[in-house]
């Protein structure tokens, strides 16, 4: 986990593990799409679905992030944060 796990705001977090969890259900369901024969194209669309609410909720972390241990990291001159958060950028949009 997060070294500075610490910092975040727990609502904001919660929201976060909300929507994993809703998107975990959704792909299950689209799991359960495939293995009963549904049409493809009705599985793709949900599909998108589930990547969308998860590229959202990467949206909320990286901000929460920038919030709270990017605004710190700075506050103690910690730039080792911020090529973290670089990285994890980059990765994030490939």
């Amino acid at each position: 986990m997060d070294s500075h796990m610490h910092t975040h705001d727990p609502q904001q977090m919660k929201a976060i593990v909300n929507r994993l969890s809703k998107a975990i259900g959704h792909l299950e369901a689209v799991k359960g799409m495939v293995e009963d024969g549904r049409d493809c194209s009705e599985v793709l669309i949900q599909l998108a679905a589930v990547k969308s609410a998860l590229n959202n909720t990467g949206k909320l972390i990286l901000k929460e992030h920038i919030s709270h241990c990017i605004v710190h990291a700075v506050e103690h001159g910690d730039s080792q944060a911020v090529e973290d958060l670089n990285r994890a950028i980059d990765q994030f949009m490939k």
